[in-house]
């Protein structure tokens, strides 16, 4: 079956995530990517929301974190305080599954603004819950579509702190979790570097040339010294990941399902 650069991303994203996982999960293509996973490649992990939905199992994309689908489907709902204090604080939650507007060399998210904080040329959605994933989740992985826009030298403002300013940046601050252990894109797939946590590349998708990486990187991308060639998608991945695209559209139109 033929395939687009967005499914490839979607279904790369969601093998990273282990069967039976508890995961806290942001929406739009984080929700995609790990409810495909759910549908296909882990169908036991446990993906938990904001709002306080545990166990969600959506038929359809969630709007988001107060969708009512992601209540109605769930195994339990509690309280937004316990999902944080008791679940994430608590280090229940094996991975972070989040999106973002910038990310640098170190894993740095930003969804504030674009621009200068006080005169930005524009203003994102904001933080939400995910500078407290970031920081407490077990692992975190990113997923976002690769440009030198999104991928930059310097972020302009940092929401969510991944490995700081690299090397032992994120021990000293004192955060628990592991931090980012992979970026997904549509191009390949970007692993921290063992020493100085800066994001190398370690898979290219299948077509893609390492020219493509540089030229959608706004920095001086590297790439390790084996890079893999991720395994395209199979029929039963792009079969799942189209119905769940189909009845998310069916019910909301195509909103939920973009980034």
């Amino acid at each position: 079956m033929t395939y687009s650069t967005s499914e490839m991303m979607t279904v790369a994203a969601a093998r990273r995530l282990r069967n039976g996982s508890v995961c806290f999960v942001g929406i739009g293509l984080p929700s995609k990517a790990a409810n495909l996973a759910r549908l296909t490649s882990a169908p036991d992990v446990v993906l938990i929301y904001e709002s306080g939905p545990i166990g969600a199992k959506p038929t359809v994309l969630p709007l988001s974190i107060g969708d009512g689908e992601l209540a109605e489907t769930a195994d339990t709902v509690v309280s937004t305080s316990e999902i944080f204090r008791y679940w994430l604080q608590g280090g229940r939650v094996d991975v972070g599954f989040l999106g973002a507007a910038q990310v640098d060399r170190f894993g740095n998210i930003n969804t504030t603004v674009v621009g200068d904080y006080h005169h930005p040329k524009v203003r994102l959605p904001g933080a939400g819950g995910a500078p407290e994933i970031a920081g407490s989740a077990k692992s975190v992985l990113i997923i976002l579509k690769q440009s030198a826009r999104s991928f930059v030298d310097k972020l302009d403002f940092i929401t969510s702190v991944g490995h700081g300013e690299g090397g032992d940046s994120r021990k000293r601050l004192g955060l628990p979790g592991a931090g980012p252990v992979g970026i997904i894109t549509d191009l390949c797939i970007m692993e921290p570097e063992a020493g100085t946590h800066e994001f190398v590349v370690t898979a290219l998708h299948p077509g893609v040339t390492r020219e493509q990486v540089v030229a959608a990187t706004g920095w001086e991308i590297r790439f390790a010294d084996t890079v893999a060639v991720s395994e395209e998608p199979t029929e039963v991945e792009l079969t799942a990941l189209r119905d769940l695209e189909a009845r998310t559209a069916a019910a909301h139109g195509q909103v939920a399902g973009e980034a």
